[in-house]
């Protein structure tokens, strides 16, 4: 079973978007059995007592707007043990990247992505967080995962 975790902040809004977008094309496409689909955050902002904050209510009504449920997802932070229990780390942003090395040390499988690069686009996903603009976030984040899942069945 191939094993991805998109990697956001706080995984209350864009890694747990990846996560249950890609979940829906899985099984769209009859292919839950092949992947096992996760997310995780680099911080530790949404975590207190080590139980991690639900999906960021915007988040999930944008999801649920697309017939997504995600209601049992919590936050939880990535760790360096995660990068040999993945065969993809798929972040959202430039910052994430730098925030997901300083916790993993390295990359010297090639495992540390960021999602748009998928679909071709040399940029980061929308964060919402600041934007507020969760219709774009999701657009950006369903292009990518279209793209990173054609890419995984292509090979």
């Amino acid at each position: 079973m191939f094993k991805i975790m998109f990697v956001c902040h706080g995984n209350i809004c864009r890694s747990p978007m990846a996560e249950f977008i890609f979940k829906d094309l899985l099984k769209q496409k009859n292919l839950t059995d092949k992947y096992y689909v996760s997310s995780s955050a680099t911080s530790t902002e949404e975590i207190w007592n080590g139980i991690g904050n639900p999906v960021y209510p915007p988040a999930k009504a944008e999801l649920l707007k697309h017939g997504i449920d995600c209601c049992e997802k919590r936050a939880v932070q990535v760790t360096a043990a995660d990068y040999n229990a993945y065969d993809l780390l798929v972040v959202m942003d430039s910052n994430n990247m730098r925030n997901i090395m300083r916790i993993i040390g390295s990359d010297p499988e090639g495992k540390v992505h960021k999602l748009l690069k998928f679909a071709n686009l040399d940029r980061d996903v929308s964060d919402p967080w600041y934007s507020g603009d969760f219709v774009t976030c999701y657009n950006d984040i369903l292009s990518g995962c279209v793209a990173l899942l054609d890419y995984l069945e292509s090979k």
